[in-house]
């Protein structure tokens, strides 16, 4: 792995601050969520011992996840942007059943259930 220099933009594989505040807007919604609803209504205390448990897990939760989807990236090899593809050109493309929509004759050998439309089931 290449050293930063100092001054560089991080990347977003390397950063750490992406996924804290992610993790920290789903654990302030979560905050407000069970504030809210676990309180059980205006006429009663606000549970704000629930709300902070419910904040905690909803951040440790979400920073995990993400912790996990960031080790599980891996870039695509060079060979994958380059080459000339598949169906470049629209005369030979396939048709939307699979086959080919070619306007060659048929020869004599091809059998006439193996025609374009021709399912022998």
């Amino acid at each position: 792995m290449a050293h930063q220099k100092p001054g560089e933009p991080r990347n977003l594989r390397t950063s750490v601050k992406g996924p804290l505040m992610f993790s920290a807007f789903w654990a302030v919604l979560a905050f407000f969520a069970v504030l809210i609803f676990a309180s059980g209504g205006s006429s009663r205390a606000p549970r704000f011992d629930l709300a902070f448990t419910g904040a905690g897990i909803a951040f440790i939760v979400t920073l995990v996840i993400a912790a996990m989807l960031s080790m599980s990236h891996k870039d695509n090899a060079d060979h994958l942007g380059k080459g000339s593809g598949v169906n470049l050109s629209s005369k030979k493309s396939s048709g939307h059943g699979g086959y080919s929509a070619r306007s060659e004759p048929q020869g004599p050998g091809v059998a006439p259930d193996s025609a374009p439309g021709g399912d022998s089931r």
